[in-house]
């Protein structure tokens, strides 16, 4: 038919497009999970965790400049609430054994967007490059009076796997040394 697009294979590409997003729904249900909390960071304030691992992707709420032992706001700028804030996502990641080298995908949530250079200052010098894909975005933050920026992100941090038989490889080579 002339104008409609070519089939994927044998399957055409709605049934390919299915196929693929049952196995990804597949690959989803046989992922390990686990919970990530820890004290370094602040408590959540609702119903929510600090962060998951899923396989080999880490998620971390959205956390704010909140300093884990009070529970107060900390910083009366974005610079200041900008370095609390990835100091507290770095805190999660690392309960897990992730350091902000391994996010892959932040997303940044403003009180006000004007006050973008200002953040995009010192995020640029927390993360390293290549620097993760992000979202900025202008949000209302006032469920925490005086909250400027909100920060939450996704990393990638694969986990290692004992190589298939280097149990009785190993054993093979020192059966040989007797």
């Amino acid at each position: 038919m002339e104008g409609s697009p070519p089939p994927v294979g044998p399957l055409g590409p709605l049934r390919a497009r299915m196929l693929s997003q049952r196995a990804f729904a597949l690959a989803l249900n046989t992922m390990s999970k686990h919970l990530i909390q820890t004290k370094q960071a602040p408590a959540p304030l609702g119903a929510y965790s600090q962060g998951w691992r899923a396989g080999d992707f880490i998620f971390v709420t959205g956390t704010g400049p909140i300093d884990p032992a009070s529970g107060e706001l900390v910083g009366s700028d974005i610079e200041q609430q900008t370095e609390r804030t990835i100091d507290n996502i770095a805190a999660i990641l690392a309960a897990d054994g992730a350091t902000l080298h391994e996010v892959v995908k932040v997303n940044i949530h403003l009180s006000d967007t004007s006050l973008f250079a200002r953040y995009n200052a010192v995020y640029a010098k927390r993360f390293t490059r290549p620097y993760p894909v992000r979202t900025t975005v202008g949000s209302d933050l006032g469920h925490t009076p005086g909250m400027l920026i909100e920060i939450d992100c996704i990393a990638y941090l694969k986990t290692e796997k004992p190589e298939r038989g280097a149990a009785r490889k190993s054993k093979k080579k020192a059966s040989r040394r007797k």
